[in-house]
């Protein structure tokens, strides 16, 4: 029923038809920006990953600082890695060997990688998401009004974007291996070694739990 009230809506617009074109070039001209500007956007982050310190706290959606509260968390003071292998706690730098600061560099890399992959799955969905609106100016219309273009967008995301989502569940049992060895090897990265083995265990699970409500 939604369908035949937004076709009767067209036709009281018939008038607009002469201005569907132009109105149309306008909107595609608009989404070309925002597609230059999501990835000139989502291009500084990447770089930003590779140049800055990697935060301790706050690098993983994973774990047990979810679950710390706010007073735990803010008692641990911040934890980076830097580009070149050095832990800094509180700012101050933690004397390391030569074999740490190689763990400390490829647990380091690990997070990046798996950073890079969360940001080229929302550049995908963020993509998606456009490509479906660059429509006609009445194909979007009736889409809107009859939800086949929320549909379609939620169909091309589960469809394109979860399988790279999937993949990074899939790397963390080796996250979790480094992360732990770190801990052993370095008491002061223990308090930062928050990613559990239930977390690796119902990544996946979560994931398809979260693309099945969308």
């Amino acid at each position: 029923m939604r369908f035949k009230y937004a076709a009767v809506l067209l036709l009281a617009l018939s008038p607009l038809a002469a201005q569907a074109g132009d109105i149309h070039d306008e909107i595609r001209s608009e989404l070309k920006e925002a597609r230059a500007e999501v990835r000139t956007e989502l291009a500084e982050e990447r770089a930003k990953l590779e140049r800055e310190n990697l935060s301790l706290r706050d690098s993983l959606q994973f774990g047990r600082r979810h679950h710390w509260p706010d007073a735990n968390r803010d008692a641990i003071p911040e934890a980076e890695i830097t580009p070149q292998g050095d832990l800094l706690v509180d700012g101050k730098a933690v004397a390391i060997d030569a074999g740490q600061r190689a763990m400390l560099l490829d647990y380091r890399g690990q997070v990046i990688a798996l950073a890079k992959k969360g940001i080229d799955a929302g550049e995908r969905a963020a993509m998606l998401a456009l490509e479906a609106t660059d429509v006609g100016l009445f194909r979007m219309f009736v889409g809107a009004m009859t939800g086949s273009l929320e549909r379609k967008v939620r169909h091309a995301v589960e469809r394109e974007v979860k399988p790279a989502v999937l993949e990074i569940c899939r790397d963390l049992p080796r996250l979790r291996q480094t992360q732990q060895a770190l801990a052993a090897s370095i008491p002061e990265f223990a308090p930062y070694a928050t990613l559990e083995e239930r977390d690796v265990r119902h990544c996946e699970r979560d994931v398809q739990r979260e693309f099945a409500m969308r």
